[in-house]
This record gives C-alpha cells, structure tokens and sequence, in this order.
C-alpha cells in the first residue's frame, strides 16, 4: 500500500483530541471487566455507542479539536502517509471521502464528508462518551468516525490479525461505510435492537464491509481533485489479504471462541469471520455498491 508521495494530504478532514481532557460525565466503557464484555459482545467496528446501549444519556458535548494537535504540522504529503501511521489513516480519510463523494455524483447523488476524530482513552461525542474498549465506531447524531490508534496494535495483538497498512485502512473505509449507509437511509435499520446471525445489525456491519470492498477496489483510480492523480498509487494483492485477514480476525465467531471459547450466533452483532470477509470481497471484486444488498 503506497501513497503518492507528491500528494497534498488534507488534514481538515481529521480533528485530533489525543490527550485532551473529556468534559463532563463518565465513560459508558470502562477498561478491565467492562473492557472485556465490550469484546465479547464484539462492539469492533460498531455503528455506535447510542446504538448499542452503550452511552450514558448525560454526556452530550461533541469532542474539539486540541491544541496540542500536531497533524497539520506533520501530515503534509503522501511521502508523510507513507512513513507514519496518523498520516496515513488521514490519507485513507481523504481516499475514501474522495471516492464517495465522485461515486454519489455519478450517481446524481451529493455526499456530505465526514470528519475523523484521533482520540485515546475516551472521548465525548453527540452519541455519548465512549472509550477505547468500544474500538472504532461512527456516531451517527454528529456524523463523525472515531478512532483511537491503538486499536490497530490491538487489532494485531489481542485478535491475531496480520496487521499492515491495509488492515487499517479497511477499518477506516468500514467505518465510512456506517456513513455511506447514514446518507442513505440504511443505518437505521440496525437499530430495531435485535441481535442474531440473521439480524439487521450483522446486515447493516456486512453491507459496510462490501462498502470498504468497493472503495478498494478503486482506490488506485480514485483522484484526488487537486492534483487529478489518484492519492493511493499501489495495492497489491498482499494488501488485500490483510484486510481480508483483519475482516475475519472481527468475525463473532473468532471473537466469541477466542474470548468467551464457544460461538453463540444468536447474539452476534457483526457476523461471522466467512461473511465478513466474503462481503468485503464482493466489494472489491465487483466495485460495485449495487452488489452491496445484504438485506436480500
């Protein structure tokens, strides 16, 4: 996975709050015990705190940006994507926001961006306050992705995925899928509380898997409208099995047996390991978001 290393990163697309202090209220997530049911309920890649029982209803302010916020200063250029890992997930933001907002054109469509939020440890959204434990989500109320880091070493570590550059930007681009569905009037149906295999929720988190697939499956071609060349210049077929390898490693079913060591697919949220790896790759074979219909 190489980025264009002449190309212009847009850091206005990214607010970092990373050691900022989290105005009022408690985290709806805790570390330890509460940590661990986050996982074994696998909340990764979730649509949300507020969609899943997990915010606390009195902590509402959104997160700002710190002053301590050093991207604009260090996320210049696809040559910094290429060398550190915040620049690159603001590099994947921008490939991702800029191939939404071309396909909903060619679709006489108008895609509203979104910002990504860096944060460690907890942060406060419109969805509620949420922590780490909860893993990247997007919050629907202030239309924003949140992501803290660390979860990318966890990702590797705790749910014996490969890890790579591309396993991260599958993450992102899953998580802008939740916003893709939010445009479109899908997200909402994942939020009628019923868990299962064949649950909205699994449908909904499948759906945006095949979303990050059709974002893959052009993000070479996609280009960036400053410069009219396209802001990711390689992936290669290793790049993509560590996101199909990330994609199985967030299954239920690895998650459940590894944490919990039995599978209960009545209360999957997610899916399986094989579904979502097989939509993500529908994706990206087909490029095609039509070919995304999980509710079928």
């Amino acid at each position: 996975m190489q980025f264009d290393d002449d190309a212009d990163l847009d850091t206005s697309e990214v607010q970092d709050v990373r050691g900022s202090r989290i105005p009022g209220g408690r985290a709806t997530v805790g570390g330890g015990i509460a940590g661990l049911i986050a996982l074994l309920l696998g909340l990764f890649f979730g649509v949300g705190p507020d969609q899943l029982g997990l915010s606390s209803g009195n902590d509402q302010p959104a997160a700002t940006s710190s002053s301590l916020d050093q991207i604009k200063e260090t996320c210049r250029t696809g040559r910094d994507a290429n060398a550190k890992e915040d620049c690159r997930v603001v590099a994947v933001v921008n490939s991702v926001q800029d191939f939404w907002t071309q396909e909903f054109a060619r679709r006489d469509g108008v895609y509203t961006r979104s910002p990504t939020v860096f944060f460690s440890n907890r942060v406060a959204t419109a969805c509620g306050t949420a922590t780490s434990a909860v893993g990247p989500f997007y919050c629907p109320a202030d239309r924003k992705v949140y992501v803290d880091l660390g979860f990318f070493d966890d990702l590797r570590t705790k749910f014996g995925s490969s890890g790579g550059p591309f396993a991260q930007a599958y993450v992102v681009a899953h998580e802008y899928g939740h916003h893709v569905q939010d445009l479109m009037g899908t997200l909402g149906r994942a939020q009628d509380g019923v868990s299962g295999a064949t649950s909205n929720s699994v449908k909904v988190e499948l759906q945006a898997d095949c979303y990050a697939g059709v974002w893959a499956h052009h993000a070479t071609t996609t280009k960036d409208p400053a410069t009219g060349r396209p802001l990711l210049s390689s992936l290669t077929a290793a790049d993509i099995r560590d996101g199909l390898d990330a994609a199985a490693a967030v299954g239920d079913d690895r998650i459940q047996q590894k944490f919990q060591g039995r599978v209960t697919p009545e209360t999957w949220t997610h899916g399986s390991a094989a579904q979502r790896q097989q939509w993500f790759y529908q994706g990206y074979r087909t490029g095609d978001m039509a070919q995304c219909n999980t509710f079928r």
